[in-house]
């Protein structure tokens, strides 16, 4: 069966993508009308990334009550740990790969620029998103390193 579009469940995100995209030229073309809105649709992002911080204060004695939970259900704990060491070497090498090689080659690449030192502004937001495995969450902590260390212009940010 190929699915018509009355029959797909779900959020329609492209629409909502285009509708935030609209709505921004037009509240830069309304002028000092739109300027209102605009802070306001500002001070919701801060809002909303303060929410985040506060949030991700609390994630690390959640997960640990969660990864104890599992440990004490098993049976074999050395099935655990190795299982558990696997995964984590795998991670590890592939992360180390692919942010550590590819990713600065491409870097290198297109801007001719030391990747490393780039890389090096943004050792607290990595190491968050690699903790914590969840983009949103290391967000608040990506604007505050990209715009103070590596100099980048807020609005690009």
């Amino acid at each position: 069966q190929i699915p018509v579009g009355t029959e797909i469940e779900g959020m329609n995100i492209l629409g909502l993508v285009m509708f935030a995209l609209v709505l921004g030229v037009a509240l830069k073309k309304l002028g000092r009308e739109g300027e209102d809105l605009i802070r306001f649709f500002n001070s919701f992002n801060e809002a909303t990334m303060v929410l985040v911080t506060w949030i991700m204060c609390y994630v690390p004695i959640g997960i640990m009550f969660l990864v104890g939970s599992k440990i004490v259900e098993m049976e074999d704990v050395m099935l655990l740990v190795t299982s558990l060491g696997k995964y984590i070497f795998a991670s590890i090498l592939g992360h180390f790969i692919h942010g550590g090689i590819i990713l600065p080659l491409i870097y290198f690449a297109s801007t001719r620029q030391n990747p490393y030192r780039f890389l090096l502004g943004l050792v607290t937001p990595l190491t968050t998103a690699f903790a914590t495995c969840s983009s949103s969450a290391t967000l608040p902590s990506m604007i505050k390193c990209i715009e103070e260390n590596n100099g980048v212009d807020k609005r690009i940010s």
